[in-house]
């Protein structure tokens, strides 16, 4: 008749073990979420890589030349030219 006190496990006993897998089993669920989540997230750097409410960094010169030739405004050779004098003089051209 002493079946049920068998190994002197009691219903505490039962309640440990229990609570002892749940933590066990999130504890490696949890690993494994923040394992993929470092695994996917981008690189720092890349286009992703902005601070929210930053102000975008102003275009350089050479960038603005460029879409000033692609929009047609100026053709080849003034392109070529002023290329020319922003890769020469290394000036800042934002003083007047």
């Amino acid at each position: 008749m002493m079946f049920w006190y068998d190994g002197n496990m009691s219903g505490w006993g039962w309640f440990g073990m229990s609570l002892g897998m749940i933590v066990f089993w999130g504890l490696i669920i949890t690993a494994f979420v923040l394992l993929f989540r470092a695994l996917s997230r981008p690189a720092p750097g890349g286009p992703h890589d902005v601070t929210p409410g930053a102000p975008p960094t102003p275009p350089s010169a050479q960038q603005l030349l460029a879409e000033r030739f692609a929009r047609g405004e100026i053709d080849e050779e003034e392109y070529q030219r002023r290329l020319r004098v922003l890769h020469s003089t290394g000036a800042d051209l934002t003083k007047h």
